[in-house]
């Protein structure tokens, strides 16, 4: 249990960045869902399309800090090279 109020303080605020960084986890999640999801449907326009958005909300869930800008780096490289492969 935190004593001084500084420690009573950061273990509050420590509970609300981890709910809020809980839900930006969850959005990118579903992003990298929402490409995979178009990528097995077949259409590569429609993939490019939900790509570009989700390209969107995965760097900005980096440059918060939620994960590290190479994991970013990575999951959109490759889902680009998935939806190039496509015919």
């Amino acid at each position: 249990m935190a004593n001084s109020a500084q420690a009573r303080k950061r273990a509050r605020t420590a509970l609300k960045q981890r709910a809020h960084n809980a839900s930006l986890r969850t959005a990118f999640r579903t992003a990298v869902k929402k490409v995979l999801k178009a990528v097995e449907a077949g259409d590569k326009a429609a993939a490019k399309v939900v790509f570009h958005t989700s390209e969107k909300v995965i760097d900005r869930i980096a440059d918060k800090g939620v994960f590290h800008k190479n994991k970013a780096a990575r999951h959109k490289s490759r889902l680009s090279a998935q939806i190039k492969a496509m015919a």
